[in-house]
């Protein structure tokens, strides 16, 4: 690298920790932020009351004026007219289970009440539940007989009184009915197949048509769960939690997961699918045709230095077609399952899209070189620190030519800097400026040197830096895998925990990873200022920065993120530590120079470009001095 591609690098970097630390939180919005976390707290735990949760449902709903010595069923019935027989009942389960998953389903609200996947586990090496427990909510909201009806709170009916189904070989299916009157019903429908992470959802409406408003044609869904921590580092997972979703025909979004309180958007055109996606883990729910319109929404519930059993509370308000006839169906599929690229390719409907592996050419070259190498080498080995090896190793090798290219611009500018200082004498005044430029201009192209020479070549390897940057964090393949100290290359790796957290980001540990990084780059970046020579004299202190500024900001930023990733980088520079060693050997600044000088009896060759022009000017009848 030269000296023009470590500024770069050390302004990008140093415009991240400045990001970093002017986003910060003051302490009231701290304090604010940590009294809405307590608040959907106090909400969650009276969710689960079931008791009190049927009576703030009920207390939202309107209530009609009744004479004295009426019954609890005439007040039901007031209350929630020809759904009042569902308002009242006990809550029991019903599971449905393939190889991968365990769905458990509750006559309550006739929803999900919790979803396992069979074949991971936490951190701490619990079972791996995506959501769970009467805090959900899953239902309908509509107007029937000038009355609001919320299902989450009713209790469906199964059809068949069967405590569990396992989808060995064939499909299972649930049913849950919740009447509204003899014929009139809203019945769900799911589906489990075996070997899958889909489940088919189908609601269908018999009946209701006479029972609901006659001008409604959308009916909203409301969909709210508190999103678990599920993996080692709260800080580096809650960075990939979110709401992701996919406009239908069109491409793939989600909300700015950093938002210090939480974030909410209005989505007023068709939708495809929502996903309540975190770090390794999604819970997709996808139309098979679309949804209207949705309004999305997370709330934050810790900060990043504490404990906390969730992460975020989402919650949506999702539109649904209603066709106000006899009988009609609306299609749904959920997904439940891990973030893996090349599996939620299977199920297309762009699900890979939610893996935040980078946007324009740095997601090209995650999505079509990173991967398919990854995925090769992981046919073959098993520890994925050897892996990481091979990967840095390969991406060296397609690197080099310009790696070389690079230290040769370099090496052309150092030998250059005693005619380049005679220039500088000559033209001493400020107001000369633009003639010393234009002398130097004139000398490099008489001498056969592109000052860009080392810039170009960085510019090209840059989009390959910021790759990894992306892929490590985000790779489910280096989930809980362990590699000499560190238990999980997907998170960070600690050699002493601290008793106290060290601010600016740092943390409440200490990573060796990020510490043999910090150290491979010092030693980079000082054999790159011996081989730019004196020619750092001309920006006062850029010794300093490049040797020590750099790797300390990278310590800092790097401590709390992904091990594979330090490790990474760590393997990188020391890879090119070793390539500019090597070739420092084989370029001699003598034959450079000499090279140099018979470029300078080389009568100089115009562009094509510059033929061009002048072609053009002597059209015109300029024809200027030679």
């Amino acid at each position: 690298m030269d000296r023009n591609s470590i500024i770069g690098i050390i302004l990008i970097a140093g415009i991240l920790v400045l990001y970093s630390v002017m986003n910060q939180p003051s302490k009231e919005q701290i304090e604010d932020a940590k009294h809405k976390r307590d608040s959907l707290e106090i909400v969650r735990q009276d969710q689960i009351m079931q008791e009190k949760a049927m009576e703030e449902a009920r207390a939202l709903l309107p209530k009609p004026e009744v004479s004295e010595g009426t019954t609890d069923k005439d007040q039901l019935k007031s209350l929630y007219g020809n759904f009042a027989d569902a308002a009242e009942g006990t809550q029991s389960f019903i599971t449905i289970e393939n190889d991968l998953m365990k769905v458990k389903l509750t006559n309550k609200g006739g929803r999900i009440y919790s979803v396992e996947l069979k074949q991971f586990k936490t951190y701490t090496q619990q079972p791996l539940i995506l959501f769970d427990g009467d805090s959900t909510i899953f239902g309908l909201n509509f107007f029937s007989q000038n009355r609001s009806i919320i299902t989450n709170d009713l209790f469906f009916s199964a059809i068949e009184e069967v405590d569990s189904y396992f989808a060995e070989n064939d499909s299972k299916t649930v049913k849950l009915r919740l009447y509204a009157g003899e014929g009139k019903y809203i019945e769900y429908v799911y589906t489990i197949y075996p070997n899958s992470y889909k489940m088919d959802f189908n609601i269908n409406f018999v009946g209701i048509n006479e029972v609901i408003a006659s001008n409604l044609n959308v009916i909203d869904l409301k969909w709210s769960l508190y999103s678990p921590q599920l993996e080692k580092g709260a800080k580096n997972e809650n960075t990939y939690t979110t709401i992701g979703y996919k406009f239908f025909n069109d491409e793939v979004n989600s909300l700015t997961s950093r938002g210090k309180d939480g974030q909410k958007e209005e989505l007023n055109e068709k939708i495809k699918w929502i996903s309540y996606q975190q770090q390794f883990f999604s819970s997709i729910l996808v139309a098979k045709n679309y949804f209207p319109n949705a309004i999305i929404e997370f709330q934050n519930l810790k900060d990043d230095d504490e404990p906390g059993k969730y992460l975020k509370y989402f919650t949506s308000s999702i539109g649904i077609p209603f066709e106000n006839v006899e009988k009609s169906t609306v299609q749904l599929e959920f997904y439940f399952g891990p973030n893996h690229f090349n599996t939620l390719k299977e199920y297309e409907n762009d699900f890979e899209r939610i893996v935040p592996l980078g946007w324009g050419i740095f997601g090209w070259i995650n999505r079509y070189i990173v991967i398919n190498v990854f995925n090769f080498l992981d046919n073959y080995i098993l520890n994925y620190g050897l892996i990481i090896l091979l990967l840095t190793i390969f991406i060296k090798i397609i690197l080099f030519p310009l790696t070389y290219k690079s230290y040769l611009s370099t090496a052309k500018m150092r030998v250059l800097k005693p005619e380049v200082d005679e220039i500088g004498k000559k033209f001493p005044k400020k107001e000369d400026a633009m003639k010393k430029q234009q002398a130097t201009m004139a000398m490099y192209k008489k001498a056969g040197v592109n000052p860009m020479g080392g810039c170009i070549p960085m510019l090209i390897q840059f989009p390959i830096i910021i790759a990894m940057f992306r892929f490590f964090p985000s790779s489910f393949e280096l989930r809980q895998k362990s590699f000499l100290w560190a238990d999980d290359l997907s998170s960070y790796d600690s050699i002493l925990d601290l008793p106290f957290t060290v601010p600016l980001g740092y943390g409440d540990h200490i990573s060796l990873f990020t510490i043999l990084m910090a150290i491979a780059l010092i030693f980079t970046t000082r054999l790159s200022t011996e081989q730019m020579g004196d020619t750092n004299q001309q920006v006062p202190g850029m010794k300093f920065m490049m040797t020590w500024m750099m790797p300390i900001m990278m310590l800092f930023f790097f401590n709390s993120y992904s091990a594979g990733l330090s490790y990474y980088y760590f393997l990188s520079n020391i890879f090119t530590l070793g390539q500019t060693i090597i070739i420092r050997r084989f370029v001699n600044d003598e034959e450079i120079m000499r090279k140099i000088h018979e470029n300078k009896k080389k009568p100089v060759v115009k562009s094509k470009w510059q033929q061009r022009i002048e072609d053009a000017a002597k059209k015109r009848g300029f024809n200027p001095k030679k």
